[in-house]
C-alpha cells in the first residue's frame, strides 16, 4: 500500500512538471514579440570614414532633413574630416527639447541654430561655439490668401491663426504669441493651430485649414501666395547662423567646414539657405 501511495506520488508530480513545461514553451511561441522602442528625439544620418581606427566622432546637429542629408555626404567626404575623426554623425532635430540637449550640454561639434539660442546657453563662451557662417535676417509675417490681415483684436476673433509648434521659432511662434499678447489675445479666445513645419504652415493655408498663418516671406512664395495679403509683425528676425566647437586653434577644420557649409547653401533648392556669408579667417 505504502509503495502503491509513493508511485502515485511520483507519477503526479511527472504530470504537474511536464504540465508547466508545456504551458511554457506554448506562451514564449505564441506570445508576441515587442521591438525595441526607438528614441523619440532625434534622427541619425552617420558613415565611418577611412581612418576607421579613429575613435573621435564629428557630430552635427541640424534641425532641416534636406540639410542634414547635404551635410552628410559632404562632411563625411571632406579630406580635413577624413584626416582627423573616424566617424560622422549627423543629428536631425525634431523638437526644441532636442536643440536644448545637444546645445546646452556641448555635444555637438557644427551646429545650424538661430543666434539667441547659442546666447541662451552661453554655448559660445562655455563650448566655444564659434560662427562660421551665417544666413540673412528675414521678416516675420501674417500671411494670409484672400486678404491683408489686420492687426486689430476686433479683425483676429474668430480667426483660425497657425502657428510652428516649436516655442524658440521666432516667425512661427515667439513674435506672433507676442503680437497676439500685446492684443490681449491667446489661446483661450482665439483659434490656434500647430504644424510642424513653415512649409506645413502654408499647405495648411492653402487647404483652407487656416486663416492666417504666421512665418516668413520667401521669393519663391509669390508664385502661389500674394503680397498684397501679408502684414509684417517684425521686419528683422535674426537668421540661422552655422557654429563650429573651436575649443582649439583648429584653423584646417574651420576653414573646411567653411567650403563645406557654402556647398551646401548652392546645392539647397530654398533661396533663403543659397544665400550665405562666410566669417573671415579663412582664403
Amino acid at each position: 500500500m505504502t509503495n502503491f501511495r509513493i508511485i502515485a506520488s511520483g507519477k503526479w508530480l511527472l504530470f504537474i512538471i511536464a504540465a508547466f513545461a508545456c504551458g511554457t514553451v506554448n506562451y514564449f511561441s505564441y506570445s508576441p514579440a515587442y521591438n525595441d522602442i526607438p528614441p523619440q528625439t532625434g534622427q541619425y544620418l552617420s558613415c565611418n570614414t577611412p581612418l576607421s581606427g579613429n575613435a573621435d566622432r564629428f557630430s552635427v546637429y541640424l534641425t532641416d532633413s534636406r540639410i542634414a542629408q547635404l551635410a552628410t555626404e559632404k562632411i563625411c567626404n571632406n579630406t580635413v574630416i577624413k584626416r582627423q575623426y573616424g566617424e560622422v554623425r549627423v543629428i536631425i532635430g525634431q523638437s526644441d527639447y532636442d536643440t536644448f540637449r545637444y546645445i546646452n550640454h556641448g555635444v555637438v561639434d557644427l551646429a545650424l541654430v538661430k543666434k539667441n539660442v547659442v546666447d541662451a546657453f552661453a554655448a559660445d563662451e562655455i563650448y566655444g561655439l564659434t560662427p562660421v557662417a551665417s544666413h540673412p535676417d528675414y521678416g516675420a509675417y501674417f500671411i494670409s490668401l484672400r486678404e491683408k490681415p489686420k492687426l486689430e483684436k476686433e479683425y483676429l476673433l474668430g480667426k483660425t491663426i497657425g502657428l510652428l509648434d516649436y516655442p524658440s521659432s521666432r516667425s512661427g511662434h515667439i513674435v506672433p504669441k507676442t503680437v497676439l499678447q500685446r492684443l490681449s489675445l491667446s489661446d483661450n479666445n482665439v483659434d490656434i493651430a500647430y504644424y510642424s513645419s513653415h512649409q506645413e504652415l502654408r499647405r495648411a493655408l492653402l487647404a483652407g485649414e487656416v486663416d492666417i498663418i504666421s512665418s516668413y516671406w520667401a521669393k519663391d512664395d509669390e508664385s502661389r501666395l500674394s503680397k498684397n495679403y501679408i502684414t509684417p509683425l517684425m521686419l528683422q528676425v535674426s537668421g540661422m547662423q552655422w557654429y563650429l566647437k573651436m575649443q582649439s586653434q583648429n584653423t584646417d577644420l574651420f576653414c573646411a567646414m567653411q567650403t563645406v557649409i557654402h556647398d551646401i547653401a548652392m546645392a539647397h533648392p530654398r533661396p533663403y539657405y543659397k544665400n550665405i556669408e562666410l566669417e573671415e579667417g579663412c582664403p
